[in-house]
């Protein structure tokens, strides 16, 4: 069914929309939310969870690309229950690894003071991913989008893990610099 179908679905707020999601993107909102948890049970829950926040805000919100809307719920739900299941204890996983590989290249946090609002930070980002040739663009979205592992991405494009782990970094070096560039402080 066209992503535009389910959409409607939604807006006339006919449950079809809920099966209709579960068949087109059961498993790509399962992939994303067990990247991060590494739980079943807490997989299928978030999951849910995207189901049922999506239900709520459609409407009013029709979204351009329901796989991002989906996605993006996702993503969100399963880092809100990795942080709560994981308040005050460093975890295991990828999560923390994908992390605090990226934290060289990330704004300095000064409260009240940002130098960009988040919005603004994102759109910075969304350059930067636009401008990096394909390959380089999709490694770098497995890792610190999907949450995928080093291991993952090179069984998936077929390379060691070592060059995954290279472009990962100089891509870490270009995000920086393109950062610093565009006058956000890391």
């Amino acid at each position: 069914m066209e992503d535009s179908a389910i959409i409607d679905l939604y807006w006339a707020r006919e449950e079809q929309a809920l099966v209709e999601t579960e068949r087109k993107y059961g498993s790509y909102c399962w992939t994303i939310a067990h990247n991060i948890l590494k739980n079943r049970e807490d997989t299928e829950e978030c999951v849910n969870d995207t189901y049922m926040k999506a239900w709520n805000a459609m409407p009013p919100q029709r979204p351009g690309i329901l796989s991002s809307f989906l996605g993006k719920i996702t993503r969100n739900l399963s880092l809100d229950r990795y942080k709560a299941d994981r308040a005050g204890k460093r975890g295991g996983g990828q999560l923390p690894l994908a992390l605090e590989e990226l934290q060289s290249c990330l704004p300095a946090d000064t409260g009240v003071e940002r130098i960009l609002e988040e919005a603004e930070l994102s759109r910075i980002v969304d350059r930067f991913l636009r401008g990096l040739p394909e390959k380089e663009r999709c490694i770098f979205l497995r890792r610190y989008w999907y949450v995928d592992s080093m291991l993952d991405i090179a069984h998936r494009y077929h390379m060691a893990e070592g060059s995954v782990k290279s472009s990962l970094h100089r891509t870490r070096e270009k995000l920086r610099a393109y950062l610093e560039q565009e006058g956000v402080t890391v």
